[in-house]
Order: structure tokens, then sequence, then C-alpha cells
């Protein structure tokens, strides 16, 4: 093997760059095969079928720094501050980081390893178990239905982007037209301040509706048009957010016309230039009167929450998004790496730093919100701020409008930074559908793809900037993201860890990168992660309860459409495992299943040379060697 690694196969030059050779193309005479040879080659399990070269990142830097840009995202800056703050404050990071461990990081390591060791997209990656493709093609359904509302928020970032160049504030104080309930966010004078926090506290002892904030106003009625209710339709797009939603395309165009040629060179920026920001925003948030307090409020625990299993499944779900593990894109990613680079070395960095920026962005949100709790008079933290999108479009511009000295510095500076975050990750999520779209159909140039994407989702995208709009994003978010994402999620981690095999999948990465693979991830992988998901979705269903916008239930016909998505999603599964049975050559339907739930015979390495050792030796350290039997079996799965 070692002889392989250092004299035949480029797939282990180093992460320079600078090797352009074929991690794919190795026989010498390879040009005077014919297409019959090809044929049998890959019968007898000799030849993968992409023949074409693959592309792959510049550099391992590249890699790095697109995973960051894809996994550090919109979630980290408004959903975890919130999430933890709802859920016991500083008690949440027990179980954020609990669940961080036996489930985000073993996850994340798991997509990068099998998505470099085929060189596959997050659907063609199931070639290592043909009857579950419909995990891989579900995925690819739900992160296309991801991306087309990820840029229609995008969209409305760019809007107050935008905005924030003007003086005042358009959103600082109330207009005219706007009902006489309207609380100016940035009071004119003295006077004016003591009325608005007479206002506000009337509001939060009466529990009044009659008191709005004219950043809620402005995000109501001049940003989404929006509709009180969606029985009658969602009503025609609004014009600004169309240009704000082709522009959020467009960048996303640009930068994925190449590939990861293109993407790469863009992943530097997209990666670092929010923490720029972000680390201004600290220093600034910090400086302010009632900062810390704010800091405090963020990190307190409530101790008496840490059991509420609301909590651990919000823990859950909070690692599962802002990571974006279980979506297809880390696989896709991973699978334009070098065949021998060190992810796991890169899984450690993104896990961790992804749990960094999100204590960060909450150190930064709350001192931010101290300051404001401090501007108008209240000890309440908890109580000047409205989550969901409104935390994003309401809570921080009201926030950043009751600055004193230069509001528009740091709106510009905020916006923009959401915007480059939510540009990051929908890169990822677009490439992933490009991706599995070009390994299925090679001949599909890669700019001729990622335009013909863009124009489809642009055109489903309008649905999102209407009047009821929002409506359809929390619609689609829920059935097309939460509902599919645990579900296909647990039949990933059992297709892998019991199917595929946790011994074989060790295996694997021995042959990979020359590791041993220690106790922690055997288990992880065989036990602890597919488990709690189970339990976690379990907890989902039993819990479930119908969706609602501003506390109304929606319609049954928009329902409907949630639940088709869902099962369009999730039906993937059974289709494609039918399929495969269906396709699979042999005597009886016995034959054709055991043979489906088996790894295709080009599975592995692209590289011809190593796929043909990789065979030899996985089949010599996958004989039984603790007996056989039910008990052996589990045993040599977990433990090798």
């Amino acid at each position: 093997m070692e002889s392989v690694q250092q004299n035949h196969n480029p797939a282990f030059i180093g992460d320079d760059g600078r090797s352009t050779a074929s991690t794919v193309v190795m026989s010498p005479n390879h040009g005077s095969r014919s297409p019959a040879t090809d044929d049998a080659d890959r019968e007898a399990g000799k030849l993968s079928p992409e023949r074409t070269e693959r592309a792959t990142w510049g550099n391992g830097i590249e890699f790095l720094m697109s995973c960051i840009a894809m996994s550090v995202g919109l979630g980290n800056v408004w959903r975890f501050p919130f999430t933890a703050l709802d859920n016991g404050g500083g008690a949440f990071l027990i179980p954020y980081l609990v669940v961080l461990f036996v489930i985000g990081k073993p996850i994340y390591y798991l997509e990068m390893v099998i998505g470099q060791f085929s060189s596959r997209g997050s659907v063609k990656v199931f070639d290592l178990c043909p009857a579950m493709k419909g995990v891989g093609a579900g995925q690819a359904f739900q992160v296309f239905m991801l991306s087309t509302y990820y840029a229609a928020l995008v969209a409305i970032i760019g809007r107050y982007f935008y905005e924030s160049f003007r003086n005042p504030l358009p959103w600082a104080t109330c207009r005219d037209e706007w009902p006489g309930n309207c609380l100016d966010s940035a009071p004119k004078d003295e006077s004016d301040a003591m009325r608005s926090v007479q206002q506000l506290n009337f509001t939060l002892s009466e529990k009044s509706d009659r008191v709005i904030s004219s950043s809620e106003w402005f995000f109501v009625k001049e940003v989404l048009h929006e509709k009180d209710n969606i029985n009658d339709g969602i009503g025609l797009p609004n014009w600004e957010l169309v240009i704000g939603l082709f522009v959020s395309w467009l960048c996303v165009f640009l930068i994925i016309r190449q590939g990861v040629k293109s993407s790469g060179k863009a992943s530097y920026f997209l990666a670092l230039f929010p923490y720029v920001i972000m680390g201004v925003l600290l220093v600034r948030a910090v400086t302010l009167p009632g900062s810390l307090d704010g800091i405090y409020y963020f990190i307190k625990p409530n101790w008496s929450k840490i059991l509420d299993p609301k909590v651990w499944y919000a823990a859950v779900t909070q690692c599962f998004y802002s990571l974006s593990v279980c979506f297809g894109n880390i696989i896709m990613y991973s699978s334009f790496n070098k065949f021998g680079h060190n992810v796991h070395r890169d899984a450690t960095i993104v896990t961790a730093l992804d749990t960094a920026t999100s204590l960060l962005a909450g150190f930064t949100i709350f001192g931010i919100l101290g300051h404001l709790a401090h501007e108008i008079g209240t000890d309440d933290i908890g109580s000047v701020v409205k989550g969901g999108a409104g935390l994003a479009f309401i809570s921080y511009p009201d926030a950043i409008a009751k600055f004193k000295n230069l509001p528009q510095i740091f709106s510009v500076l905020f916006f923009l930074m959401l915007f480059v975050l939510g540009i990051g990750s929908n890169i990822a999520m677009t490439s992933c559908s490009v991706t599995a779209i070009r390994d299925r159909f090679p001949n599909f140039k890669q700019w001729q793809c990622a335009l013909f994407i863009a124009v489809i989702s642009f055109c489903i995208g309008l649905m999102y900037i209407t009047p009821g709009g929002q409506y359809m994003l929390t619609l689609v978010d829920f059935f097309g993201a939460s509902m599919i994402a645990l579900v296909l999620g647990i039949a990933e981690l059992y297709t892998v860890g019991w199917i595929y095999g946790t011994d074989r999948l060790c295996k694997d990465i021995e042959f990979m990168l020359n590791r041993k693979v220690g106790l922690y991830w055997r288990l992880c992988w065989g036990i602890f992660t597919p488990l709690i998901m189970t339990i976690i979705l379990i907890y989902f269903y039993a819990t479930y309860e119908p969706l609602t916008y501003n506390d109304q239930i929606f319609p049954s016909w928009a329902s409907g459409i949630g639940w088709t998505i869902t099962a369009f999603g999730i039906l993937q599964l059974p289709i494609w495992m039918v399929v495969a049975i269906i396709r699979e050559p042999g005597k009886t339907w016995l034959d054709k299943i055991r043979g489906a739930f088996t790894p295709k015979k080009h599975w592995g390495p692209t590289d011809p040379l190593l796929l043909e050792q990789y065979h030899k030796e996985i089949e010599h350290e996958l004989k039984p060697k603790r007996g056989k039997g039910f008990w052996p079996a589990i045993k040599q799965n977990i433990f090798g």
C-alpha cells in the first residue's frame, strides 16, 4: 500500500494545489480502450463509471474555508442566542455541547469521510447501499427547497442593507400612514423618549398589543406589505424584493459557475469577512452602557430547565441546522478533496468554530440588547426582543436605531454581515443540487447547470416575497426542512452505521487516512448518534402541534401543501428502494434484495489502482473475527 501511495497515486499529493494530475484515469493505455472493454471491467469492479475527471479544490484551505462559510451562517447569528435564551440561558450550553459531541461532530466527520473516500456527491454516494439511494434523492430535494427560501431571506437582508445608508434610518420613526399605536424606535428628544418608555411599560404590564415599534411596522408594512392572513391567496411579489432576489441569485451563480475553482477562491472572503464585522460589533457592544447586563442575562443559567426534553430537542435541532449535517452539503464539498486530505482535522476545526461563533454572536447581540434595555429603562431584557424572522428584521434594527452616534454605520455592517453569511450558506446548498445533477448527467456543463438551478429557484423564490410570503416561508421551512431532515438523517445514520457497517467505515478511514479510528467514533456511529436521533424523531411527532404564523393556524389547503412536500421527500426512500431491487440482477427476489443492500462493485476510490487494492484488502478485513451469529456480528460492527 505504501508503494502505491508514494509512487503511483496522485491523490496523495499534498494540499498545495500544484498538481493537476487526474485522480481518475491512471491506466497508461486508457485512450485505446473500447466501450465494451470498459463495460466488462465495470462489471468486474475494476473501473469506476465516473470516467470524466472530477475537479478538486485548489488547496485544502479552500475546502476548510468553504465548510466554514457553509456551516457558520444565519443560524449562528440570530437563531442560537434566542434558542439559548428560551431554553435556560447558560444552562442550555450544557445540553448543546453534549449534543455537539455525540451528534454534530460524529455526523460531520462521517459525511466528510464518505464524500472524500468515494469522490461522489450526496446522491451517488449511496452506491454504498443502492437500496437507500432515496436518502440522497430526498436530501437533494430538501436542500433545493431550502435554497429557494434562503435566497428570499437574503433579498430582504439586501433591502435593509440598501435602506441602511439613509439618514435618518427609515424604520427609526413612525410614519403618518401607519396606525396610531406606533412607537418610535429612535425617540426624537427626551420627552419623546419618556413617552416611549411609558408606552412600552404599559405594553409589558398590560400585555397589550396596542403599541408596536416603528421597526416592526416598517418590516410589516413597507418591506413585506404583509397580509393579515392568506385565506384569499398570497398576493403578488414586491418589486423591490424582486430586485434583491435577483441580486442574491446572481451572486450565487457568479460564484459557482466554474464549480470549486470559483467558489473556492470566494470562500476566503465568505468565511473570514463576517468575523471582521462581528469583531467590530462585539467591541462596540461591550463598550455600551448596560451591555454587561445583557451578556450576563444571556449566560445566566436557569437550572430548572436542564432536564426538560424540550431543551434537549432544541439543542439537537440547533446543532443539526447550524452545522448543516444530513443535508448533503458536507458530502458534496468533501467529494472534491484529494483522497488523502486530513478531514479529521477539518471536522474538528469546523465544529469547534461553529460553537465558538454562536457564543460570540450571543455576546454581541445581548450586549446590544442590554444597552437597549438600559436606554428604555427596563430590567427585563427578554421582553424587548422578538424571535424568529422578526429578530433580524425587527429587534436588531430597533436596537440599532437607538444608537445615538452614526447608527447607519452599524446598520450597514450588520446587514452586510448577514448578506455574506446568507450567500455563503446558499452557495453550498445550490452547489449540492448542481453536483447531484452533474453526477447523474456528466455532460451537463457546470455553468449551464448552475444557471438552470438559479433560474428555477428564482421563479420559485418569488412566492416568498409576496404579501403572504412569510407564511409560505414558515410552511416550507417546517415541512420541507424539519420534517424531512430528521427522517432522512436517521435513515442515513442507520444505512452507514449498520447496513454498510461501522466497522467497514472505520476500515475505509484507515485505508484513506492511514489512521486508526477511536472507540468514541465507533460508539457514536454505531449506537449513540442514531439512537438519540430516533428518540428526537419520536418526541417530535409525539409533541406535534398544527403549524402557526402570527398565532394563526394555517388553513387546510396550506397544510395540505406542506404535508405533500414532506411526503415527496420521505417517499424517495421506498421508491428508490423498489427501483434498486428491481434493477439488481439475481435469480431470485432474495438475491435481488441482498444485492440491493450491498455496495456496488465499483464502490470505493475513483483511482483504479487504489480501487483494486481496496477491494483486495476489504475482503480480508471484513471476515468474521468474533465468531458467527447475531451478537458476534454486532460486536464486530461496533468494536472491530
